[in-house]
């Protein structure tokens, strides 16, 4: 019992006197933190304020590009180019996207499969021909040692 009370006597003074995890595990506090968001109202006073270029509302939408659309047309959002509307939401837009990577990497994969099987066959077909790399390197090596003893013998 008495190191229970050290343990929390211990924990107390480090939550008061240092940053620990056991501070951001207590509570929230640590969150609302905002003192290094608040402005002086004395540099609002130096700047001038600026007019925003932009209007602060915006009718939501995105106008998609020619990708974007093709995008759209691939993964069934729509049939015909001519059904895409002017403007669509940038999450639809966002999910076309998404939606062609994993297709895109579901192409590559089986792509990687096929590769390899392909190679595989290739591979065991050069073994009953009896094509090796080690057989392709000694009858290079031996042919160039016979273009060098030629070469030797002509002058």
């Amino acid at each position: 019992m008495a190191g229970l009370v050290a343990a929390g006597k211990v924990v107390k003074f480090l939550d008061k006197n240092a940053f620990s995890a056991l501070r951001m595990a207590k509570g929230k506090h640590w969150l609302i933190n905002r003192r290094l968001c608040i402005k002086a109202e004395d540099s609002k006073a130096q700047k001038p304020s600026s007019p925003s270029p932009a209007p602060p509302f915006r009718v939501p939408g995105h106008k998609p590009s020619d990708w974007d659309k093709k995008f759209l047309l691939w993964t069934g959002r729509f049939k015909k180019v001519e059904d895409i509307p002017e403007t669509v939401s940038f999450e639809m837009v966002d999910a076309a996207r998404n939606k062609m990577r994993v297709k895109i990497s579901y192409l590559m994969i089986a792509l990687t499969i096929v590769g390899c099987i392909i190679m595989v066959i290739m591979g065991k077909r050069a073994v009953a021909r009896h094509e090796s790399l080690t057989t392709q390197n000694m009858e290079r090596k031996a042919r160039w040692r016979e273009e060098a003893a030629r070469a030797q013998a002509k002058p």
